[in-house]
C-alpha cells in the first residue's frame, strides 16, 4: 500500500472527510488510518496540516485553472473564472474553509488564477490598485454565490433546512404589511425559494455589468 500511495489519493481521500466532517477533522493521523498506512508514510507527501491544506487548494482549483492560449475576450475569460470558483466551491463543503485558511503563496494554482483575474482586469482598462481590488472582489463575490442558497442545507440534514426556511418565511409574511411591504410579498424567494441556476447567473452578471460598466469609462 504504502508503495502505491500517491500524494492525489491522499488529498482525495482528505477532501471526502473535510466535505462530510469539516476541515478540522483532516489530520494526517486520520487520514493514515483511512488509507491503511503509518503516518510516516504520508509524511513523504506532507510535512504537516499546513502543507496537506495547501494541496487540496491546488487540487481544488487545477479543476478549473485556465488555459494558457485562452485568447477571448477578457470578458468571457473572467465569467469562466468566476463561475469555476462558484463550482468548485459547490462541489466541496469543505472547499470556502480551505481557500480561507490556506497560504495563497504556497498554492501554485491558485497564483495562476489569481495572476489571471489581475491580468483580465489590466487588460479591460483598469489600473493597478483597482485591479487589485477587483480580483479579491471576485474570489469574495463567488465564495457568497456559492455559500447562499445552500447555507442551511450545508449544515442540517433536509428536514432541519426544509423547517428552517419554513419558519423564516412565515417570520417574514407576519410582519406588519403596511411597513414592510416588499418583505412580506418576497418571503418565499428571500430565505431559499430561488433555483440555484437564477441565482449563479444573476449574481455573476451582476459582477461583470458592474466590472464592464466600470470598463467602459476608461
Amino acid at each position: 500500500m504504502m508503495g502505491k500511495l500517491s500524494a492525489t489519493a491522499i488529498v482525495e481521500r482528505a477532501l471526502e472527510i473535510g466535505d462530510t466532517e469539516g476541515l478540522d477533522a483532516v489530520t494526517i493521523r486520520r487520514l493514515a488510518t483511512d488509507l491503511g498506512v503509518t503516518p510516516m508514510a504520508l509524511y513523504w507527501h506532507f510535512k504537516n496540516k499546513e502543507q496537506l491544506v495547501a494541496g487540496l487548494a491546488d487540487h481544488l482549483i487545477a479543476g478549473f485553472a485556465p488555459e494558457s492560449d485562452d485568447d477571448r475576450p477578457w470578458q468571457e475569460r473572467m465569467r469562466g473564472l468566476i463561475q469555476g470558483l462558484i463550482a468548485m466551491l459547490r462541489a466541496h463543503a469543505c472547499a470556502k474553509s480551505v481557500l480561507e485558511q490556506v497560504d495563497q503563496m504556497a498554492v501554485p494554482n491558485f497564483l495562476t488564477v489569481w495572476d489571471l483575474a489581475l491580468r483580465l482586469s489590466r487588460q479591460a482598462g483598469f489600473g493597478v490598485e483597482e485591479s487589485c481590488v477587483i480580483s479579491k472582489y471576485i474570489l469574495q463575490s463567488a465564495i457568497a454565490i456559492a455559500d447562499a442558497p445552500v447555507h442551511y442545507s450545508a449544515r442540517h440534514t433536509p428536514e432541519e433546512a426544509a423547517e428552517i426556511v419554513r419558519r423564516k418565511r412565515a417570520g417574514l409574511q407576519s410582519l406588519p404589511a403596511d411597513r414592510y411591504p416588499y418583505l412580506v410579498e418576497m418571503a418565499a424567494p428571500m430565505v431559499g425559494g430561488i433555483s440555484r441556476e437564477t441565482y449563479d447567473t444573476f449574481g455573476v452578471d451582476l459582477i461583470l455589468s458592474g466590472i464592464e460598466s466600470l470598463a467602459a469609462r476608461r
